[in-house]
């Protein structure tokens, strides 16, 4: 590892540290909230990924270890420690949301904006969808067995494109408008669709994908 390898490897554990601590020691009453605090803070790490200089650090140091410290802290662990934040929604999301991340910045070290792109439908998209729909949510639907909400999926549809519209213009990537709110759309039918916390995963990597074949 070189300094910007160093850099970014201390920026994302300090950073994951103090969303830790505030979404389990702060916010500890309200697990719900306390989760997605969480889920979309951590979204912000694609401010971080410009100080990485090599793919297999951010990918297997800054990266997958949270896969393996997510799974410990699952009401799946061996180890039988389960975090409240953990505990109060999907017991993998966590985990997938960890792994999505890790392939993200393997796959697409050299277009950090793609990642960019991942990272933010999965944060900001599906974390407010569940944080609006559960608190706001009236109109609701049922597919394969989780129940989601059109307010939630509105939502979602909304935050996605302003985001990643910061994200492009943070990455001084040309923004086409059309892109992004078609991205925006195929994430909010994927997060409405998927079962079971995977949508940490078909979130962003459809959302990846797309915007790599879009753009």
């Amino acid at each position: 590892m070189i300094s910007g390898d160093i850099t970014g490897v201390i920026a994302v554990y300090a950073y994951v540290a103090i969303l830790l601590f505030l979404s389990e020691k702060v916010l500890k009453s309200h697990p719900l909230i306390s989760r997605k605090f969480l889920h979309i803070m951590v979204g912000n790490i694609f401010f971080i990924l410009p100080l990485f200089e090599h793919a297999w650090v951010m990918s297997f140091v800054a990266a997958a270890p949270f896969i393996l410290l997510t799974f410990l802290v699952s009401p799946y662990s061996p180890l039988k420690i389960v975090s409240e934040t953990s505990a109060a929604g999907h017991g993998m999301g966590l985990v997938y949301y960890a792994i999505s991340w890790t392939v993200l910045a393997y796959v697409f070290f050299n277009r950090p904006e793609i990642i960019a792109i991942g990272i933010v439908a999965m944060s900001y998209g599906d974390g407010f969808a569940s944080l609006i729909g559960t608190k706001f949510g009236k109109r609701k639907y049922n597919i394969w067995g989780d129940e989601k909400s059109i307010e939630g999926s509105i939502s979602m549809f909304i935050v996605t494109i302003l985001v990643s519209l910061v994200a492009l213009y943070y990455y001084g990537v040309g923004v086409n408008v059309f892109v992004i709110v078609a991205i925006s759309f195929v994430s909010t039918l994927v997060e409405g669709i998927t079962p079971k916390g995977l949508d940490n995963l078909t979130v962003s990597f459809s959302a990846a994908l797309l915007y790599y074949i879009l753009s």
